[in-house]
């Protein structure tokens, strides 16, 4: 039996820590909302007292919201400075380039390792324990978590040894997982326009020409124009945009889709949809 904690208990970190703890690892867990870890708790795993007492463990996940979430917690509360050596933090959230950059030196400043891995799945994926794990650091960092990675997800894909490559990666993901949605809800306004069942379309298109998760998914919530309850939300969604424009300033890189999704995302949040599914953009037209 190991001993891995993990720090944010969201819609994906609780499956996540349930996931370890049913393999047998003993489970530490500490969230900002101390009610989150009643359950798992209850379950079998510890609380810690505090985001110091949980980083006392050999490994560490964290799966927080944002930038500052990740920013507040591990390099303002000067965290790092007493973290036992020998430490390795995997940060599983979605964050910019520039801040995975930034905290990667502050854990070798501090002699701790630092794994970013961020997933590609929503909360029924991390439920099955089968979300597709996108690493990058140091490979024997990476070798020493792979056995908490095999228990969380079905494949981890190796991208470098430098930390904001993986985030990078993701927000790349999520990006065109918006452009999808965008352009699926272009599709299913005509094909409407035009008399034809919106349903047959999207499963016309998700059983021939794009089948997988995303147009299947999304394409029956926008033909469904049902967005309760929200797997991953519109102000998520709009965040994720945000650092895939900023990540193409950072390389001079255009992304003309982007700025119309980001009149797109800001609308919709504008008209309140903030905590709908994502997939509710398709509802918005650009004025």
């Amino acid at each position: 039996m190991c001993s891995i904690a993990v720090i944010g208990l969201g819609a994906m970190g609780r499956p996540i820590a349930r996931n370890l703890l049913k393999a047998g690892h003993d489970v530490v867990v500490w969230n900002r909302s101390a009610a989150h870890a009643e359950r798992l708790v209850a379950a079998g795993a510890r609380r810690a007292a505090s985001v110091m007492e949980a980083m006392r463990s050999p490994v560490v996940f964290s799966i927080l919201s944002d930038d500052r979430a990740v920013t507040e917690t591990f390099i303002d509360s000067g965290v790092l400075s007493r973290v036992p050596a020998g430490t390795v933090h995997v940060n599983l959230a979605t964050v910019s380039a520039d801040l995975a950059r930034r905290v990667g030196a502050a854990h070798a400043e501090s002699g701790v390792g630092y794994v970013a891995a961020p997933v590609f799945g929503r909360v029924p994926v991390a439920e099955a324990g089968a979300l597709n794990i996108l690493a990058a650091g140091e490979d024997g960092l990476i070798d020493r978590v792979q056995p908490f990675f095999d228990v969380i997800g079905s494949r981890t894909w190796r991208l470098g040894d430098r930390p904001e490559q993986a985030n990078v990666v993701k927000i790349l993901g999520n990006y065109l997982i918006a452009c999808a949605i965008q352009s699926l809800g272009e599709a299913v306004s005509l094909a409407e326009g035009a008399g034809v069942d919106s349903k047959q379309f999207v499963e016309l298109l998700s059983s021939t020409l794009f089948p997988g998760a995303v147009y299947a998914g999304y394409g029956s919530m926008i033909a469904e124009r049902t967005y309760q309850p929200a797997g991953f939300t519109t102000a998520l969604g709009r965040k994720d945009l945000h650092l895939a424009l900023d990540a193409a300033t950072g390389h001079d890189v255009p992304l003309p889709v982007g700025e119309l999704l980001r009149t797109v995302f800001d609308q919709a949040i504008a008209d309140g949809r903030g905590a709908d599914d994502w997939a509710v953009i398709a509802e918005q037209q650009p004025r």
